[in-house]
């Protein structure tokens, strides 16, 4: 029956390429550190069905490439990305596309006599930003984002009018702390790719994530979801949809009227788990297809 199997979908590449770029060409050193994977895919059939290596493009000859590339300057995510792509799907012809991914972690100079300093620098703690690159022959699709991004609203925030059965024992409340952290990913068209400023783009977008969660009541976490995102498609056009998955931190009310004291609203336990876990698409109506660009990124719907 052996003559009934067949091999499917493949790819293959090195992950997690730990790559920090200092350019040096002034006094003042600028710091860019990511993390990068490249996955190709193509003519690797003989690889898996008679061990015939001679398509196979050495993991670690990726790896090299992404240091090699590193040296001309990283500028963002989004364009080393698409500048590996490019790369390996010219350089070798049974090579028809892949999967670039990279993770960017944010430095900021460390304070001294007023100023940042030159050539010293600390970990911001905020979040990861992410890029993700997909090619399928002539196709290229560019999916940016950001986690980890924890936002929390100490007011402004409720929770009312579901429905209740015999398991239901959370109270409706007008007034509660809503917190979460944020992990979103925005696919621009593919034919608005070629003009976009990523790093002006990403700096932006984040700021309007930010607003949308702090503007207004929130409902619900699904509210204020899709307001944030809603208000990202609005203000830019070369994006077609966005997606989110946010877990609701939930804090509680702790009772204090054991010790004898009040609890407006002032002392919470923060639990970690279990979570509510909100996921969701916004897109435009009308949008380019997204094909296969989700493909391999979970944790979203």
């Amino acid at each position: 029956m052996s003559e009934n199997i067949i091999l499917g979908k493949n790819q293959y590449g090195k992950a997690e390429v730990r790559v920090v770029k200092i350019t040096r060409d002034t006094d003042r050193h600028e710091i860019e550190d990511l993390n990068v994977t490249s996955q190709l895919r193509g003519d690797f059939d003989a690889a898996h069905l008679e061990g015939d290596n001679a398509h196979v493009v050495a993991t670690d000859t990726q790896k090299n490439t992404v240091y090699s590339f590193a040296r001309d300057g990283i500028g963002s995510p989004e364009a080393f990305l698409i500048r590996l792509g490019n790369h390996f799907t010219s350089e070798f012809g049974w090579v028809t596309g892949g999967r670039w991914e990279a993770e960017q972690y944010a430095w900021d100079r460390i304070q001294a006599n007023g100023a940042g300093h030159d050539h010293s620098f600390v970990r911001n703690g905020r979040e990861v930003r992410t890029a993700v690159l997909v090619k399928d022959g002539d196709k290229t699709q560019l999916i940016s984002g950001l986690k980890d991004l924890t936002v929390l609203k100490t007011t402004q925030s409720g929770f009312v009018g579901y429905p209740k059965d015999k398991y239901t024992t959370l109270a409706e409340t007008t007034d509660r702390i809503l917190a979460t952290d944020v992990s979103a990913r925005w696919r621009y068209n593919p034919a608005a790719i070629a003009d976009i400023d990523f790093n002006k783009a990403y700096d932006d977008i984040a700021a309007l994530l930010l607003e949308g969660f702090t503007e207004g009541y929130s409902h619900a976490l699904q509210h204020t979801l899709y307001e944030m995102g809603k208000k990202v498609l609005t203000a830019h056009p070369e994006i077609d949809e966005i997606k989110f998955s946010m877990p609701n931190k939930h804090h509680f009310v702790v009772d204090l009227s054991p010790f004898g004291q009040d609890n407006p609203n002032e002392v919470f336990f923060a639990a970690d788990r279990p979570y509510g876990l909100i996921e969701a698409t916004v897109l435009r109506e009308g949008g380019s297809d997204a094909g296969n660009a989700w493909e391999g990124i979970t944790g979203f719907c």
